[in-house]
Order: structure tokens, then C-alpha cells, then sequence
């Protein structure tokens, strides 16, 4: 039979919900173990006791500035907690629960180079395009009666922002490494395992329906990083990540296209902060009408190319 999920598109698959709801509770225990995890590391670190801890991580948070060591220490904290909380939970499902193992999270054979050249290509020329989403979400509006949770809405994006600029300050190579490794690295491939390799998988064997599955898990991943002003342009880059791991059948290729996404962004600021380009990578604006029209025409085409390319790949095919 068929090995992965191309031959559940149209075959609803029972219990998937189930395995689901099991796969949250192993995230929710990861995330509770991450967090302790990191409060014990930065308590060592930094010979806090019980009570200066919680001062240390509450500057950390509002102020982290003001901490001594604080950009190192939040990306330990932030490496640790991303670790226990997405990539760690997902590979004891998986290879627990599931019973599978590296392997099944491919269901074709190795694609041509060409899909791995066009999906680095893609979400660069992509850009353009996310800034009219980046741009439309940022000005979202809430009516009146709902004003309480705009105003909670924006505080938790300033905050966001606020540590973002911080943790992204870095003028120092080995920094610029370290950022690659935990801000970039570590998040495109437990994200991709988690949101593309198992949710997406899962909800389309129960759905019977890919596109609904993409767009599902899509926007499950956006929400979880709680950054609602950033919302639908996330949404629309975890769906164009969930579109090449399906027509792909590589989820290589989605944590490829994941981590050169975040990493232009890094790589962009940090020849920003040591004077090299003029170029603010995160500014808000709409790029100019020309540039997003070119933008679009070259995603269509890149994403078609993909696409007849990766239906030509054998679906690997299994005796169990």
C-alpha cells in the first residue's frame, strides 16, 4: 500500500482526533516541563534563590536591557522552552504513539534539486506579497464593545516587538550564530514536525481533504504564537509551508523553506545593526504596487512549478 497521507486525501481515516487530543497533552507537559526547565538553568546561571528568580525573570520580560547578560539568557531561556514545548513532544508521539519513525514523515521519493532551489527562491520572492498581509493585519480594528481586548491585544504586541527588537540586537557573529541556532534553527524544525509533519497529516486522514488540513493547521500555528497583529501573514506562510511538504512529500523541504524564511529576516537585521545595508527588513509598510504585482506573478509560477514537479516524484510504497 501507499506509505503516507497521499492516499488518505480522499480516504477519511477514524481515531485521528483522538491521536490528536493525545498529542496536545504531550505538548502541554512539554511546555510545563520547558518552562521549569528554563527557571532551574537561568536560577543556576545566575545564583538567583526563589525570590531574586522571579525579579530576574520579570526584568527579563519587561526590561531585559537592564539584566546582565540578558540578551544570553533569554535565548536560553527561549531555546529550552521552544525545545520541550513543539520539537520534543512531537518525536515521543510520533515515534511512541504513532510507532514511526524519521522516515514516515515522507511519503515520496527524494525530489529533484529544483524543488529544493525554488522553495528557498519562493518564500524570498513572497516577501512583497506578505507585506499588503503584514500591512491590512497590523491595522485591524476591533468595534468599541470589544475595545478592552484590542487594547490587550496591542500590549501583548508591543511587549512581543519590545523583546523581538531586543533579542535581534546583536552586532557579534557568535551571536548572530546563536540566533540562527534558537531563533531560526530550532523553530523551523519543531514547528514543521509538529504543524505540517503531524497535525496536518492527521487532520487531513480525518477531514479526507488536504487544503482544508493546510489551512487548518495553518492557522493553529499562527495562534499559537499569540501575535495577533501578525496573524494572518504567518497563517499565509504555515499554508504555503503546508503546500510544499504535500506537493513535495518531503517535510525537508517545509523546514528548508521555514528556517531560509527566518533566516533572510536575521541575516537582514544583523547587516543592519553592524552598518552594512540601510535596509529595515521589519518595516511594516506596503512595498511599492510594482514589487507585490511582480511578487505574485513569481509565487504563482514557482508555486506551479513546484507542483507539477513534485506529482512527477514515485510515492514510496510499504508492505505494512
Amino acid at each position: 500500500m501507499q506509505k503516507s497521507y497521499s492516499n488518505l486525501v480522499h480516504t477519511r481515516v477514524p481515531g485521528t482526533l483522538g491521536g490528536l487530543l493525545v498529542l496536545v497533552g504531550f505538548v502541554l507537559i512539554g511546555m510545563a516541563v520547558g518552562n521549569i526547565l528554563a527557571i532551574v538553568i537561568l536560577t543556576l546561571l545566575t545564583s538567583s534563590d526563589a525570590n531574586s528568580i522571579t525579579g530576574l525573570l520579570t526584568t527579563l520580560f519587561a526590561e531585559p536591557e537592564k539584566v546582565p547578560n540578558g540578551w544570553l539568557l533569554m535565548m536560553i531561556l527561549q531555546g529550552t522552552v521552544h525545545f520541550f514545548s513543539y520539537l520534543l513532544p512531537s518525536l515521543l508521539y510520533w515515534f511512541y504513539m504513532e510507532r514511526k519513525d524519521f522516515g514516515d514523515f515522507n511519503f515520496k521519493d527524494r525530489p529533484a534539486v529544483s524543488i529544493w532551489f525554488l522553495a528557498c527562491i519562493l518564500v524570498l520572492v513572497f516577501i512583497p506579497v506578505n507585506s499588503l498581509f503584514i500591512d491590512l493585519n497590523s491595522k485591524m480594528s476591533f468595534p468599541n464593545a470589544l475595545s478592552g481586548i484590542e487594547n490587550w491585544m496591542r500590549d501583548k504586541e508591543d511587549q512581543n516587538e519590545m523583546l523581538t527588537k531586543f533579542m535581534t540586537s546583536y552586532t557579534q557573529v557568535g551571536q548572530l550564530i546563536i540566533a540562527l541556532v534558537v531563533v531560526v534553527l530550532l523553530p523551523a524544525v519543531g514547528e514543521e514536525v509538529l504543524f505540517r509533519g503531524i497535525i496536518q497529516r492527521k487532520l487531513a486522514q480525518h477531514w479526507a481533504n488536504v487544503h482544508v488540513a493546510i489551512w487548518v493547521s495553518a492557522a493553529i500555528f499562527s495562534a499559537i504564537h499569540f501575535q495577533f497583529f501578525g496573524f494572518l501573514p504567518r497563517m499565509i506562510l504555515g499554508a504555503l509551508f503546508g503546500y510544499l511538504y504535500f506537493w513535495s512529500g518531503r517535510l525537508s523541504v517545509a523546514i528548508l523553506a521555514h528556517f531560509i524564511n527566518n533566516g533572510f529576516i536575521l541575516v537582514m537585521m544583523f547587516l543592519r545593526n553592524i552598518k552594512v545595508l540601510d535596509i529595515n527588513i521589519e518595516e511594516k509598510e506596503v512595498m511599492p504596487v510594482t514589487a507585490i504585482i511582480a511578487s505574485a506573478v513569481l509565487t504563482i509560477g514557482i508555486l506551479y512549478e513546484i507542483r507539477k514537479t513534485g506529482n512527477k516524484q514515485p510515492v514510496i510504497t510499504t508492505n505494512n
